[in-house]
């Protein structure tokens, strides 16, 4: 039942191979629950679902997180319903919840160097610490979701022009510049580490781990956290940190809106305008300095 909805979404959905994980994940969890509860699907009730929703609030998941089940479990007893799986939709009325727009974190340009350089300093020094320091550096360089990044295939590197080549969500393509010191690090750690670590499971991947396969999402946010740690930053960081990061200091910088939606990856100027919380001093100096009156 679940796989068949899985397929609907892939083939007469056309969602992104991402999206659809997610929905597995979240649909699994959702069964799982139900399964524990005695609850079958076919005695389903919307105040089922609701303790369910309720019951990821009491975990702590964050808000997004929890308005992306909600979405999948209303995709799913849709389907359910049109297919005549179940005689009934219970989630036909079932809320979805708003989403809290609330400022990200974000990493001052001295805290950023401090992570940036923390897989140098690690002592004793680590077997990983030239694909971490890369890592770094390309999730800081680009704003890259960390999905993208374990993707990152040696293909879709153009160090020599400073661009790489970006598979975001909906498989949408995209180019984006990243400096020199990102290039530089991707450049040592492939011929100094990469060489060493691959073999015929790590296919083109760029970033490996000590097996030769491709680094995990959780791998990535484990590593990140533990050099947040040795850096002495007390802000909870993530990979999606430096994503944050990147689009503030731009804009912070005088970087144009449009260009930065471009880079992250973003079909809609919306998204982009939540990094535009820049200093305040900074903003006013700008409208002392352009404004006629100012």
């Amino acid at each position: 039942m679940l796989e068949g909805f899985l397929d609907y979404l892939f083939i007469e959905r056309n969602f992104a191979g991402n999206t659809r994980e997610s929905y597995r994940n979240d649909l699994r969890r959702y069964m799982l629950w139900l399964q524990e509860e005695g609850v079958a699907l076919e005695t389903l009730t919307t105040e089922n679902i609701g303790r369910f929703v309720d019951s990821l609030h009491l975990a702590g998941l964050e808000p997004s997180s929890v308005a992306r089940n909600v979405s999948a479990i209303r995709s799913l007893h849709r389907f359910l319903f049109q297919e005549r799986l179940l005689p009934t939709n219970p989630a036909e009325t079932l809320h979805q919840p708003k989403k809290n727009r609330h400022l990200p974190s974000v990493l001052t340009i001295d805290e950023t160097r401090r992570v940036l350089e923390a897989p140098m300093l690690k002592e004793p020094p680590g077997r990983f610490r030239l694909r971490d320091r890369a890592i770094l550096e390309l999730l800081y360089a680009s704003g890259i979701r960390v999905s993208e990044l374990v993707e990152m295939r040696q293909q879709n590197l153009y160090l020599d022009e400073r661009f790489i080549r970006v598979f975001g969500k909906g498989s949408k393509e995209r180019l984006v510049p990243i400096g020199d010191e990102a290039a530089q690090w991707i450049g040592r750690y492939r011929e100094e580490l990469r060489l060493r670590l691959a073999n015929r499971n790590s296919l083109d991947h760029l970033f490996l781990n000590a097996r030769g396969g491709k680094l995990t999402r959780m791998a990535v946010y484990s590593m990140v956290r533990q050099y947040a740690v040795l850096a002495g930053i007390a802000k909870q960081i993530s990979p999606h940190t430096f994503r944050h990061t990147f689009a503030t200091h731009l804009l912070e910088g005088g970087a144009d809106l449009r260009a930065v939606q471009e880079m992250l990856g973003h079909s809609s100027i919306t998204a982009t305008q939540i990094y535009t919380h820049i200093d305040r001093t900074f903003v006013r100096e700008v409208h002392r300095t352009c404004h006629p009156r100012g």
